[in-house]
């Protein structure tokens, strides 16, 4: 596989970055995943953190090279996560849950298909043209839905944060899995919190993108976002790929280019981000030695659930 990735986080104007994003991926393989830990709770960027990992280790025991079962893989994927958040909270007797949105995406096989909780998004593009995108687990799409509310409302409506879909709730996350998108060279697909679609409009997203290409559009569209915004500027996070194709060649090793080809058999390279990408230089407001430990432990139980598989 051969595609352009880039990524970046901003924390905008608030106090701490609750945004988490990477990608995933063997020669036959990507996984991405962007999530935003919710702020009206307590250690959201927990959420978030645990998240990616979770979702990153299930990814390296069954992408062997490739993922079976893709959206069962995800539908999983994201439930095991939801289930680690509550985990993580219960065993330290946190008065509240963390909770995070999140959206992720495999790809394989010149496909696509994706997955989310709540209202971080994905766009699937191709030629400036936005030919699928999620909807956002929210109140107001429940009102568009029923005719009680305009979609031109959707950056601007009251209730457009009121979710009820996300990891660590608890009550069960509801999973909204896409069908499988059949990917052409040059089709882009972008994966965002709320920060960056709530300033900036689809029209604006794919222009961009369109226009500039992932590694210039992706920071040129975080900043104006934040710039925009200014001081009521949100964490504001974006990762996305331009696919090339399953076999393409030349290229590799240009800026922002991937090619899975270089990777040994049975390798896996990871790009995690711990509290996004940047200049912003915060540091996380959690124990690093205790979120360590908790990821250790979602490694070592998936490891061990997949051995039992087998």
């Amino acid at each position: 596989m051969q595609f352009s990735v880039y990524q970046q986080s901003h924390i905008g104007g608030r106090a701490v970055n609750q945004d988490r994003m990477g990608y995933v991926y063997t020669r036959e393989a990507l996984l991405l995943v962007l999530a935003d830990g919710m702020g009206g709770h307590a250690r959201g960027e927990i959420a978030a953190a645990i998240a990616l990992q979770s979702l990153s280790a299930l990814f390296r025991a069954q992408a062997t090279p490739y993922v079976r079962k893709p959206e069962r893989f995800l539908e999983d994927a994201l439930l095991q996560a939801h289930q680690d958040i509550v985990r993580y909270a219960r065993e330290r007797a946190m008065p509240d849950n963390p909770r995070t949105t999140i959206v992720a995406c495999l790809v394989q096989h010149n496909c696509a298909v994706w997955a989310h909780c709540g209202d971080s998004r994905l766009y699937w593009m191709r030629r400036g043209q936005v030919l699928a995108r999620t909807r956002d687990h929210s109140h107001l799409e429940h009102l568009i839905a029923k005719g009680l509310a305009d979609p031109s409302e959707r950056n601007t409506h009251p209730d457009r944060n009121k979710l009820y879909s996300c990891l660590g709730a608890n009550a069960a996350p509801r999973v909204e899995l896409s069908r499988q998108a059949s990917l052409q060279p040059g089709d882009m697909l972008l994966l965002c919190s709320d920060g960056l679609w709530s300033v900036l409009p689809d029209t604006e997203i794919a222009h961009q993108l369109s226009s500039r290409g992932v590694v210039q559009a992706v920071p040129e569209m975080v900043a104006m976002a934040t710039s925009i915004a200014g001081g009521r500027a949100d964490n504001t996070t974006a990762l996305a790929i331009q696919w090339q194709g399953e076999h393409a060649q030349g290229a590799a090793g240009a800026a922002g280019v991937v090619s899975t080809q270089l990777l040994q058999e049975g390798e896996v390279t990871t790009r995690m981000a711990g509290r996004g990408d940047g200049s912003d230089g915060e540091a996380d407001p959690f124990d690093e030695d205790d979120i360590e430990k908790a990821i250790a432990e979602i490694r070592d139980a998936i490891e061990k659930s997949s051995q039992l598989l087998k």
